[in-house]
């Protein structure tokens, strides 16, 4: 499995990072252990998981997923073998029964770490993000940025500030972003420059064929900056893999059981994804390989977070790093993303 570099850290981490947010949900805690036994296995050295999960989150589920793999690490993984990530909740999102409702000050980051540790059997986390921002922006499929002159986030002072205190007590080794704006990328950046805390080393946004809009603003950070992007939904919530072409609803998918996810559904989400399946066939490749592969390439990517829900769909993300994709491949997929531009947020 090819390695990568963690921003400007000496960590390597796997091209293929396994997600984890079925887990608890979807998948149970001997799924799960199956998943990470295949996983190392296949060279993936680097587990993303969040205080939040698993998803659709519920009170009744919240933690499974870094307790699941906190089991794991406590009877059959090599800790300091692996790059354990875990991120901290903002507020809104349905999460009311976290902490009273979750914020980005130092009380409840230095809480939600407390547990995260706690759940995950371990001292120290590798990656510790913030999951999104305090701030009303764009994030989770929303555009047309509308200003909130009546809003009082946390300051960023303060939350990069309550993560320096992690880090300087060996809690956490390094801190990213996720679901962040330019804007917040470089206000980070600033802010650990001008006070000697810790600079941000990846941002983990979507980034896949029906959504490319990181390339935006963010790519050109994740270059000039060394903040990598951990790219999740790379197969678009499953849209990219075929499966839901036609109007098929699987039984047992997630488009198919939870109404929530509808941000790769619709018309057009549905032409732009048969669109990269005809695509994929013409060059005698899966649409999950086509799809993988193509993140897999960009120069921007630190690593490309996989979820999957049985083993067989692992393997197939896992086989994506053999794929290469030809100069007549890479010029036929900018001529279908020129005919589908951002299809989907």
């Amino acid at each position: 499995m090819e390695k990568r570099k963690l921003g400007r850290t000496d960590l390597d981490v796997s091209l293929i990072c396994l997600g984890t947010m079925t887990w608890g949900e979807q998948n149970t805690e001997e799924e799960a252990f199956d998943q990470l036994d295949l996983a190392t296995a296949e060279g993936i050295n680097f587990i993303d998981a969040a205080e939040m999960y698993p998803v659709p989150p519920r009170a009744e589920t919240q933690g499974l997923t870094e307790s699941y793999l906190g089991n794991w690490l406590a009877h059959r993984g090599r800790r300091d073998d692996l790059v354990i990530a875990s991120k901290v909740a903002g507020p809104g999102n349905g999460l009311g029964y976290l902490r009273n409702g979750p914020r980005l000050s130092r009380d409840h980051i230095r809480d939600a770490c407390e547990q995260s540790l706690r759940r995950l059997r371990t001292d120290y986390i590798d990656l510790y993000q913030v999951h999104w921002p305090e701030r009303s922006t764009n994030f989770f499929g929303e555009l047309a940025y509308q200003h909130n002159p009546e809003e009082r986030p946390v300051a960023l002072e303060e939350t990069l500030g309550a993560l320096d205190e992690l880090v300087k007590e060996g809690k956490v080794r390094h801190v990213g972003i996720s679901n962040e704006t330019p804007w917040g990328t470089m206000q980070y950046l600033a802010l650990a420059e001008k006070h000697g805390w810790p600079r941000v080393v990846s941002i983990q946004n979507p980034y896949n064929l029906l959504n490319r809009t990181f390339e935006v603003g963010g790519a050109e950070i994740s270059h000039r900056e060394q903040v990598g992007l951990l790219a999740y939904s790379p197969l678009a919530f499953g849209m990219l893999t075929g499966k839901y072409l036609g109007g098929q609803r699987p039984e047992g998918a997630r488009l198919t059981r939870y109404s929530r996810f509808a941000r790769y559904a619709g018309d057009r989400a549905e032409a732009a994804a048969q669109a990269w399946a005809d695509l994929a066939r013409d060059f005698s490749l899966s649409p999950v390989q086509l799809a993988l592969a193509w993140v897999n390439s960009r120069d921007f990517v630190t690593s490309n977070i996989i979820g999957a829900t049985s083993l067989s769909q692992l393997r197939e993300n896992l086989a994506s790093t053999s794929v290469s994709l030809t100069p007549d491949l890479l010029e036929s997929i900018e001529k279908v993303h020129r005919d589908f531009t951002y299809p989907c947020p």
